[in-house]
This record gives C-alpha cells, sequence and structure tokens, in this order.
C-alpha cells in the first residue's frame, strides 16, 4: 500500500534509503554478513511503495538488535532432511539470512523433485513475503509463502483475537512479463499499516480496527478536535481561531479544517469530507475553508470547525449546551482577579482560567496528545466593551478521509 510523502517528510532516493539502512544496522550489531538481504528488503519495500516494511520497520529492527531480542550477528544453519524439504535454523536472528541461504537449495530441490519446501525455524520478522515468492517465480517456478503470526484479529462479530493476520503470498512466472505477484494480509489489512498511521497521526478507515470492546476505530493516532466556529481574540490581543483560506461554515453541511489535514488528505476547497463520530456516526460535508487554532500547532491532531448547530448536534445529539465560554475583558482589567471572581460564582467541578495560563497549559497538553482540560470559562483580555461569547469544544474520535 502506498502512502503520500507527509507534509512534513523528507523525500529520500533509494540509494539514500539503502545508505541509512545500512548505517543503522551496522551501527545496531548487525553483522556484514546479514546485512545485504536485511538492507535490499528495505529499499525494495520503499521501492514498491510499501512503507510499512521499509523504513517504518528500520527503528524497531535496531532496537530489537540492540536489546539483544534479535541476534543481529546470528549464522543461519541448513539442513535438508528429505530430498524436497530444506529446512534452515535463523539461530534467533533475521529470516532474511536464513532465507537468503535457503533459496538455492530450494530451488534447487523443487526442480529436481517437482516439489519442494522451505521451512525457516527460530527466525524474526522476514519483511514484505511477496519478495521472497517473487524471486522463486523468477527461476520460472509457482511459488506459495506464509508466515506465522499471534493472535491480533477477532473472527467475524468477535471481539477476541484469535487468528494472526499471516500473509498469504503467491507468484506465478510469466514468459513475456514480469512474475504476476500477489501478497495479503489476512485481515482487511496488513497491521504494519496501522502503525504506520500511528506514527504519522493519520486517521485510519473505519473498518480497520477494533477496540477492546468490539467497536470500530477511527483514530490511533492523535484526536480529532471539533469546534464550532467562532472569531474572538485570545490572550494578550492574539488571535484564537483564524481563517486561513476560503471562509468559515455557513450551513450545517459545511466545515473548515487545519492546512495539516487538508494536505494529509489530499484535499482542495469543495471537496467532500467524510467525517465520523462516535454519536451522530458518518457524515458528508463540504470543505469551504482552512483554518487552525492560536499559533496552529495541533500535535498531528485535525482541527475540524462547524456551524454552532451542526457542533451542537455532533458533540451533545442537538442539545444547547455549552462546554466553555471566553469571557473578554475592559482594557485594562486584570484578567486573573477576574477570573478568581467569575469562579468563585461556579458550580463544583469547574475551574476559570485566563487566556494565559490557558494557552500555556494547551500547548503542554499538545505534546503529551492534547488531553484537554474540563475548562467551563476561559478569561481573555482585549476587547473595550465587556462581550460573553460562547464555545463549544470537545475531543472525539474523528474520520476524515476521502
Amino acid at each position: 500500500m502506498s502512502h503520500p510523502t507527509p507534509a512534513d517528510g523528507i523525500a529520500l532516493t533509494l540509494a539514500e534509503v539503502e545508505d541509512l539502512t545500512s548505517r543503522a544496522l551496522s551501527a545496531s550489531g548487525v553483522s556484514p554478513a546479514n546485512l545485504g538481504p536485511l538492507v535490499a528488503s528495505v529499499v525494495a519495500a520503499e521501492a514498491d511503495g510499501i512503507h510499512s516494511h521499509g523504513l517504518a520497520r528500520l527503528p524497531t529492527y535496531c532496537e530489537h538488535a540492540r536489546c539483544g531480542k534479535i541476534d543481529g550477528a546470528a549464522t543461519p544453519t541448513l539442513d535438508q532432511p528429505r530430498p524436497g524439504l530444506v529446512r534452515v535454523d535463523a539461530r534467533e536472528g533475521f529470516a532474511h539470512p536464513a532465507i537468503e541461504l535457503g533459496l538455492p537449495a530450494l530451488i534447487a530441490a523443487a526442480k529436481a523433485q517437482g516439489i519442494a519446501a522451505l521451512a525457516v525455524t527460530n527466525s524474526y520478522n522476514c519483511g514484505v513475503v511477496g519478495h521472497h515468492v517473487e524471486r522463486i517465480a523468477e527461476a520460472g517456478l509457482l511459488a506459495l509463502g506464509f508466515v506465522n503470526a499471534p493472535a491480533s484479529m477477532a473472527p467475524f462479530g468477535g471481539n477476541t483475537p484469535v487468528f494472526g493476520t499471516n500473509p498469504i503470498a503467491f507468484a506465478v512466472p510469466r514468459a513475456d512479463a514480469p512474475p504476476l505477484v500477489l501478497d495479503q494480509s489476512a485481515s482487511v489489512v496488513a497491521k504494519s499499516e496501522l502503525i504506520v498511521h500511528q506514527q504519522r497521526g493519520q486517521p485510519i478507515p473505519e473498518g480497520w480496527a477494533l477496540d477492546k470492546d468490539g467497536n470500530l476505530l477511527s483514530f490511533p493516532g492523535a484526536p480529532g478536535v471539533g469546534m464550532n466556529w467562532i472569531q474572538a481574540p485570545a490572550a494578550g490581543g492574539q488571535v484564537g481561531a483564524r481563517v486561513v483560506d476560503g471562509r468559515p461554515p455557513e450551513t450545517a453541511d459545511e466545515l473548515m479544517m487545519d492546512p495539516a489535514t487538508v494536505t494529509r488528505g489530499g484535499y482542495v476547497l469543495g471537496d467532500t469530507v467524510e467525517v465520523s463520530t462516535p454519536r451522530s456516526g458518518l457524515k458528508s460535508y463540504t470543505l469551504v475553508g482552512t483554518g487552525t487554532y492560536g499559533a496552529g500547532a495541533t500535535a498531528g491532531a485535525s482541527y475540524l470547525f462547524f456551524t454552532l448547530d451542526e457542533a451542537q448536534e455532533i458533540v451533545q445529539d442537538g442539545a444547547e449546551g455549552f462546554y466553555a465560554a471566553w469571557v473578554v475583558t475592559e482594557p485594562g482589567a486584570d484578567p486573573a482577579t477576574v477570573a478568581d471572581a467569575v469562579e468563585a460564582g461556579l458550580p463544583e467541578g469547574f475551574i476559570a482560567e485566563t487566556g494565559d495560563d490557558l494557552a500555556a497549559e494547551i500547548e503542554e497538553q499538545l505534546d503529551v496528545g492534547l488531553g484537554f482540560v474540563n475548562t467551563f470559562l476561559l478569561v481573555f483580555a482585549g476587547i473595550a466593551l465587556l462581550v460573553a461569547t460562547l464555545l463549544i469544544l470537545n475531543t472525539f474520535s474523528i474520520l476524515v478521509a476521502q
């Protein structure tokens, strides 16, 4: 599966991928004898757009080699207990060198016997299985590849992991073309694809994953943040929510998103965006603008702005009410004094904060995962008249996808 380069990503040539992979693995204790097959696997995955098995795996490979979960210097051994059976012991190392050792013997045995099998034992991850069966097909043989896996997939209608996402790969030689290769996960998608989306803070399509209770997950990374559009000043006269391009939503079927989410999703103004929330399910909106909040840092989350009525419909089933109110003071008023006075009249469990305090708090929370405090009144300074401004704000699982 191919992924677009993230907006803040770095484009590398395949030669640079090869060099980076080789240096990282060498520094992690992988022996020169084992580097070749392993580096070739990462490069081939990137070349084919299977990033989940390319550089995305490299940090884990290095970490496991350094901590001893994998023996990066293991020397695989081969034996052939039957004419049509080749067995390679990876000796607790990577599967790639073991497969590299076993393939020539497998191909020779298959051509001599008409059919043969290669079994690799005591090994670590083998990368893209399709790449291995493709090499067998290039030798003129039909190839099937299977890999065992721990239980991580629930049966249809269940929520307990029973099956593994072990891949099944198939390759057939063709006379005047490269081999035909089919490589698929036993689940709707390879588990590694979820990891890639989580690393990038990107939403996953609905139906890819379930939580422990069997509910569909749509966002394993940073959450989506939905709010009604409101134009109001923030602390010290700074801008709170602001339009970057286009315009704010004016009707219930319109929304505005932050620029990073628009870029990740490949959207342009006028596109239809599907948004999924636990309360409202999947709904379609027209993208009419891009906007952000504060300085624009989102920690990978998606900011979505709706009309007030639509935000209330999404977050609280249409009930009129607000999670937060912004109070703007007259020039010269001390925000801390106003906050103390307001908090004295609030119900138990609610707090009032100055804009400066809230901004610092949110910035810190953005760094650790967008955990927003339960704030009822937020106090900001900078307007000549005392104005009551209402805001609805909530964090919830949200799906943004074309």
